[in-house]
């Protein structure tokens, strides 16, 4: 079981780097930029320093209804199918734009979003995260 002081295991142990908020509304934001295939603005995600994303959907938007009403958040992996093995799928992994992949799974009732960027270095990320995960347990050793 998690204690309050220990980050979720997405980020301890698989490595998973948090990337933005998806939040959806029914109003008008500024800067918003409309993206044709999901029939949708989004806004925001640019300026936010805490990667917050407003999420505006057309009727008859093929995201889906979940997605649609409920936020989620949005983590970056090294390798979406490594990621997905013993999810439940919300949806398949697609292209939203060149050089990303990005998939949709449900936890207990929360759409949880993943991207895979193409040409990142998967060996510098995965150091990042051993080496945060290090850190980490040596923090709690020191607590003990």
């Amino acid at each position: 079981m998690r204690r309050d002081h220990e980050p979720p295991v997405a980020t301890e142990r698989w490595g998973w780097r948090y990337h933005h908020t998806g939040i959806p509304t029914r109003h008008r934001r500024p800067g918003e930029r409309y993206l044709a295939r999901f029939r949708m603005y989004v806004s925001g995600f640019s300026d936010s320093p805490y990667g917050v994303e407003w999420m505006r959907f057309e009727a008859g938007s093929p995201v889906s209804k979940l997605v649609q009403t409920v936020p989620h958040v949005a983590f970056e992996v090294d390798d979406i199918d490594e990621a997905l093995e013993g999810k439940h799928l919300l949806s398949a992994p697609g292209p939203p734009s060149p050089g990303v992949r990005v998939a949709m799974i449900l936890d207990d009732g929360c759409p949880i979003e993943l991207l895979e960027f193409a040409g990142k270095q998967r060996g510098a990320a995965a150091s990042r995260a051993k080496s945060a995960r290090g850190r980490s347990r040596a923090g709690n050793r020191k607590r003990r």
